[in-house]
């Protein structure tokens, strides 16, 4: 199969404009998708990129940086046609203001561009062809300042030469004169094969160093002159509606300044139609009272010491997860969800056997390490807001909206984001700071949740009940297969469709449905969401057709992706060879595969293909020890091996921990779990070995999302080698509280 040489551009050179200014004696540079040039004349940062005098290279960066380097990735891309030392490089955080004022600023096609990552289809050539036509104006300034043939000037590590005469100029030196020249035609990018940088370099992540010497700023960091400091307290039982406080009891303790309220229905609105990218839904307020001190100690220590009554509503009838659990059972058991896909006639095969089972996977907390926080200035005249968010786009709408201020009004400034997982997305945490801050005008109010109330208040992974049952053919394969998800809170189809191998057209008979069950819990995104259950209940589902029909767990996957994607069993074949599948394991020992796809798992050559092999030995009084991961992926290609490797050690991580030990519990409504003496997370002596293999790599050209897929195949793979190692098939999680025993 043949692939293209470079990444696809899919807006044509002759669709887009490259316009230049002189910005301080800076070349400062943008596209526009319009049909007129827009150079920035103003003196402020241009979008995208600015080459200085002294040979900076700033490049602003429209997706947050939430420890995934993806600020960095942005900075390779334009490097990469830019030509420019890499130490010359910085990067900074792009303004939303600036996208509202100048629509087209940063998006690109359908992506707003202030969130997700940095090779997407269509934001790596994007990126690119800004250093490619920055290196092209730079040539021809400093061909016409020499007087030669542009053909003649080359362009490396921020230095322009003409070889025939020897002489050399910094990009700095003529990025002024660079601003005016104008280009016949915009350049083509490079071939592949002269990259230097994608594929091949592996910089370390731009920020790092000032992570190091203590300068990085994350939101928790920010200091203003004259700052004051907000504690919270929202309703535990979320939902729950503030039924009295008394603001005297604490008013005279030192420091304290103000008691105010968070009252959902008090939010202004947006005067002009906004345009968040999740919407508002997610984002109100929760019911609560803040006190506001001159420190944040002094601010918790009247919070905690305010006499608060609170009204918990409906939230008290979902008394704890196992009275949730049973009513999703019940729905499941009566059939009727909505159905998403109906392909040939389910109720009309009989097979020669039948395999049924139902999972569980519960609500979890993001445990992210910065708490929630921000930062705000309100006055009658505008907001300015300094927050961590996962959606720059969604956070300054959010501010919009409850400000009351018209969006000119509204400055969002992004800062480094100490973990976000999903948690940060629909900025109800920025609702809530400005929420505050309005009540207290004319001064910088930093808002922090401590640990206990960024647990409580948390946007949960969704707990999704799941029911399967399949009729096995006489070869063991199944003839037909019928499921229906049950989601408790927000409803997210995601990937449910196509986690069941409904896409490779192995089973003829294919029937799945969808069911709610409205509960008074937040849920919200949780890295990879919904995704995350779907390949635990598919993958384990489809182990036990497998042992039902009396074939080995690899083979049976091989035969379902035979005429599928290749790089499916390329994945699974090279995944089970590393771990030497197949070779006797003592008793009590065992190994499990799984293979799962994030985020197009019914599209072939798309998305992130990923497969891991689980060994792990069981006591026979249940102690469970995970030894060995073997794990395995095809995204196509890569940019940065480095940063890759990271992502998916990372997700392994993090899908191991949601395995073993993640799942939050309900208390009279309440969530149970409020710190991490009652969440329990992975310690070093858990980590089990870890191998990553490179080798299933299809080279098709895609840079696919790589952060989020690892969490899928690590819990079943973990749960179908318990079965080899017990004879015991494990249906929830996380597997901490199951009964492993045996004998």
């Amino acid at each position: 199969m043949k692939h293209s040489t470079r990444p696809s551009l899919k807006m044509s050179r002759r669709q887009f404009l490259v316009s230049s200014a002189a910005v301080a004696g800076a070349l400062s540079l943008r596209i526009s998708s319009t049909n007129a040039a827009e150079a920035s004349a103003s003196g402020d940062l241009s979008p995208w990129l600015m080459i200085k005098p002294d040979d900076t290279v700033i490049v602003t960066v429209p997706s947050p940086e939430i420890g995934n380097g993806v600020s960095t990735q942005h900075a390779m891309n334009i490097a990469e046609e830019l030509e420019c030392a890499w130490e010359f490089i910085q990067v900074e955080f792009a303004d939303f203001t600036r996208e509202y004022q100048q629509p087209g600023s940063y998006a690109v096609g359908n992506q707003p561009f202030f969130g997700g990552h940095s090779t997407d289809h269509e934001r790596m050539p994007f990126a690119m062809q800004l250093g490619a036509s920055a290196r092209e104006r730079l040539k021809l300034a400093a061909a016409q300042h020499w007087g030669v043939d542009v053909a003649e000037v080359s362009a490396r590590n921020s230095v322009l030469s003409h070889k025939p005469s020897g002489r050399s100029l910094r990009f700095g030196e003529v990025a002024a004169a660079a601003a005016s020249v104008e280009l016949a035609a915009e350049p083509a990018l490079k071939p592949r094969s002269e990259w230097r940088l994608l594929g091949k370099a592996q910089p370390h992540k731009l920020y790092l160093p000032k992570v190091v010497n203590g300068t990085a700023e994350y939101g928790i960091d920010i200091q203003l002159p004259g700052m004051v400091y907000a504690a919270l307290l929202q309703s535990p039982v979320h939902g729950g509606q503030l039924k009295s406080h008394q603001p005297e009891a604490v008013l005279g303790m030192p420091g304290v300044r103000a008691v105010v309220v968070l009252d959902p229905s008090a939010t202004p609105g947006s005067p002009v139609t906004a345009q968040p990218t999740f919407g508002f839904d997610g984002s109100e307020i929760r019911s609560g009272v803040a006190v506001i001190a001159d420190h944040y100690w002094q601010a918790r220590k009247a919070l905690a010491a305010l006499p608060v009554e609170w009204d918990n509503g409906l939230g008290a009838f979902w008394s704890s997860y196992e009275k949730l659990q049973q009513r999703q059972q019940q729905l499941l058991e009566r059939g009727q969800g909505a159905r998403l896909t109906n392909r040939g006639n389910v109720d009309g095969v009989t097979g020669t056997a039948t395999v049924a089972a139902t999972y569980h996977t519960p609500f979890c907390e993001h445990a992210a390490m910065e708490p929630l926080n921000g930062t705000a200035l309100y006055t009658d005249q505008g907001l300015e807001l300094w927050h961590p968010a996962q959606d720059i786009q969604q956070a300054f709408w959010v501010a919009v909206d409850e400000s009351g201020l018209q969006p000119e009004q509204v400055k969002y400034n992004q800062t480094l984001v100490g973990g976000g997982f999903g948690r940060r997305t629909t900025s109800d945490d920025a609702r809530a700071v400005v929420a505050i801050a309005r009540q207290y005008p004319g001064v910088p109010v930093k808002v922090i949740w401590s640990r206990e109330e960024t647990s409580r208040q948390g946007a949960y992974r969704t707990a999704i009940a799941t029911g399967y049952s399949a009729q096995l053919g006489e070869d063991g394969m199944p003839l037909a297969l019928q499921g229906e998800a049950c989601y408790s809170g927000m409803q997210v189809n995601i990937g449910y469709t196509d986690m069941v191998y409904a896409a490779t057209d192995t089973i003829p008979n294919v029937q799945l449905a969808v069911s709610s069950l409205p509960t008074h819990i937040v849920t919200g995104a949780y890295r990879a969401p919904c995704y995350n259950s779907h390949a635990f209940t598919i993958e384990s589902f489809i182990d036990e057709c497998a042992a039902a029909g009396n074939i080995d767990p690899l083979e049976y996957r091989l035969k379902l992706l035979a005429n599928w994607d290749p790089a499916w069993s390329d994945c699974l074949r090279v995944a089970a060879e590393k771990a030497n599948w197949g070779q006797p394991l003592p008793r009590g020992q065992g190994r499990g595969i799984a293979i799962s796809n994030w985020p197009h798992p019914g599209t072939q050559q798309a998305g992130s293909t990923v497969c891991a092999v689980a060994h792990v030995e069981v006591s026979q009084a249940g102690a469970l020890k995970v030894h060995r991961l073997d794990f395995t992926f095809d995204c196509g290609r890569i940019a940065n091996k480095d940063a890759v490797l990271a992502q998916l050690q990372g997700g392994i991580l993090f899908g191991l921990n949601m395995a073993l030990n993640d799942g939050l519990s309900l208390v009279d409504g309440a969530i149970a779990e409020s710190n991490f003496d009652r969440l329990p997370m992975l310690k070093m002596a858990d980590i089990p070995e870890i191998n990553i293999y490179f080798e299933a790599l299809s080279d098709h050209d895609r840079f696919a999302i790589i952060g989020e897929a690892p969490v899928g195949p690590i819990g079943p793979a973990i749960a179908n080698a318990i079965y080899q190692a017990t004879g015991k098939r494990i249906r929830s999680t996380p597997f901490r509280k199951a009964d492993l025993s045996w004998s």
